[in-house]
C-alpha cells in the first residue's frame, strides 16, 4: 500500500468517526429536548401525547384545589384563549399563586389533563417566563385583530 493510500484511509476514518459522533450527539439531544406549548396549542392537539413537554400560562383565579394535608393539587392554566387542567403532586414553589405566570414540566394524561412533575413559578412581581410572556402577547394580539380596529 502506498503512503498516499494510507493517508486517504486515515482521513476517511477520521471523517467517519466525526460523522458518527455528530450523529450520536444529535440523536441524544433530540431525546432530551423539551418543547414549550401554550394552552391553546395543547387544546388544538399540537402537543405530544406521550412525551414530556413544558406548558406555561397564568393560573386561573379560584382554580387551585387542594385538600389539607395532601400534596396533590389541581389548578387550571390559561393563555386567556383556552384553559388546560393541571394535576401536580408535590410541594409547590413558595411564589406559586393564582393569577400568576408559571411553567410546568410533565405529560398529558388520557383525560386531557396535564400531569406535572415539576412546577416553576416566577421569582418577583414583574418577571414572567419569556415563553409565557411571548405566548400571552401573541394571543392578545390575535384577540385584538379579531375584534377589529377601533373596538
Amino acid at each position: 500500500m502506498t503512503p498516499r493510500r494510507k493517508r486517504l484511509f486515515v482521513v476517511l476514518g477520521i471523517l467517519g468517526g466525526v460523522a458518527a459522533s455528530v450523529s450520536l450527539a444529535v440523536m441524544a439531544s433530540r431525546e432530551n429536548i423539551m418543547f414549550y406549548f401554550d394552552p391553546t396549542q395543547v387544546v388544538e392537539g399540537k402537543a405530544p401525547a406521550e412525551k414530556r413537554f413544558r406548558i406555561g400560562g397564568m393560573v386561573v383565579k379560584g382554580s387551585v384545589d387542594r385538600k389539607p394535608g395532601d400534596l396533590q393539587v389541581r389548578f387550571v392554566l390559561t393563555d386567556f384563549s383556552h384553559e388546560v387542567p393541571v394535576e401536580y403532586t408535590g410541594v409547590l414553589p413558595d411564589l406559586f399563586r393564582e393569577g400568576q405566570g408559571i411553567i410546568a414540566h410533565g405529560t398529558m394524561n388520557s383525560h386531557g389533563a396535564f400531569v406535572a412533575d415539576e412546577v416553576l413559578a416566577k421569582h418577583d412581581e414583574k418577571y414572567m417566563p419569556p415563553e409565557v410572556a411571548a405566548s400571552l402577547k401573541k394571543r392578545e394580539a390575535a384577540a385584538g385583530a379579531a375584534r377589529g380596529p377601533g373596538t
